[in-house]
């Protein structure tokens, strides 16, 4: 069988984005006539055939998106809520925001409220023991369309950074600067932990550099959470050469406790985190870290929801999305020398 010309096919072949060629074929004023030209001619060539019967239970739906995040102060989910709101706006929808505090009874909650608010598709980072189905049966029961950011799980579409290859890139950088022995500090159990410390030891473990991510190691995704991990592993009498945080709010809490203690990051241990958010380039000495592009996912993301809207959620297999990542070095690694 000749596979189904989607919208997404139509957007690439016009070289617009999804949601542009959505306002096009659903008669939007808002596109210039020639932008609209290239979609229409796209759509021609193609043999796309718009699912009106989808465009006009659109119509009756209330043209707005759930997004549900952990909170706002962490720039990363600042900068990704942002770019969900500009390809949204765009596309002539309204975002509702929740903030799950990392909770999965809220955010459960949370996600039933924008659904009895009759929200046209939901956009989240989940939880890290969110039950991926109980979270199918609730939004499949309403027949609300969902796409997960940044963490995730089997079955639903998603877009997050390549972590494994970012943690893999982080982890050559720390071996060829001749670390024998990285802690990796904060964060709870979730994909992006999990595919985090994958890469680290891919990396590292071949080069002879022991990695050591004990539960005990584990924190909230705060600055209090950070301080934390470091304190309970200089208790346990360690002393590595090199401290990876879960991410830059993490590694903020990782430099005070250090301080506290008398150590200095980037001298005495080098110090490396991940997102690369405005906080990392800020610290003194500055942060490497790895850069996930929230930006990207955000944006990404509200367009592959987009795409199941415009097409009526029917007939698009699960869609994966991996944003490739960059390791942005700085003196916290790049200063750092091996102990004598």
């Amino acid at each position: 069988m000749t596979p189904r010309i989607t919208l997404e096919d139509v957007s690439k072949a016009a070289g617009v984005s999804k949601s542009t060629a959505s306002l096009v074929v659903r008669g939007s004023s808002r596109i210039p006539e020639s932008t609209a030209a290239k979609v229409r001619e796209a759509m021609d060539q193609l043999g796309y055939v718009y699912n009106r019967s989808a465009a006009n239970l659109r119509q009756s739906h209330s043209m707005t998106i759930g997004l549900v995040v952990t909170e706002i102060i962490n720039p990363y989910f600042a900068e990704l809520a942002m770019a969900v709101d500009e390809i949204t706006h765009e596309a002539g929808y309204t975002i509702f925001i929740g903030y799950s505090r990392d909770l999965a009874d809220r955010q459960h909650e949370i996600i039933a409220s924008m659904i009895e608010r009759q929200v046209d598709g939901l956009l989240l980072l989940p939880a890290p023991d969110t039950d991926p189905e109980k979270l199918a049966k609730q939004v499949n029961a309403a027949g609300v369309p969902l796409a997960l950011l940044a963490r995730r799980f089997p079955g639903f579409d998603y877009v997050g950074s390549n972590n494994v290859k970012g943690a893999t890139l982080l982890g050559e950088h720390l071996a060829a600067l001749g670390c024998r022995s990285v802690a990796f500090l904060g964060g709870r159990s979730a994909s992006s932990l999990t595919e985090r410390e994958e890469g680290l030891r891919k990396s590292l473990e071949p080069n002879g550099c022991d990695v050591w991510s004990p539960d005990e190691l584990r924190s909230p995704i705060t600055p209090e959470g950070g301080s934390a991990a470091v304190a309970r592993l200089f208790d346990l009498g360690r002393l590595p050469d090199a401290i990876i945080a879960y991410n830059d709010i993490v590694a903020q809490g990782i430099y005070d406790e250090m301080r506290r203690r008398g150590l200095e990051p980037g001298r005495d241990i080098a110090v490396a985190s991940f997102d690369d958010t405005r906080i990392a380039a800020g610290q003194v000495p500055p942060l490497t870290s790895v850069a996930g592009f929230p930006q990207q996912v955000g944006a990404k993301g509200a367009e592959m929801l987009m795409t199941r809207l415009a097409d009526g959620n029917a007939d698009i297999p699960t869609q994966l999305t991996l944003i490739q990542p960059q390791l942005k070095i700085r003196s916290s690694t790049a200063t750092w020398r091996t102990r004598t």
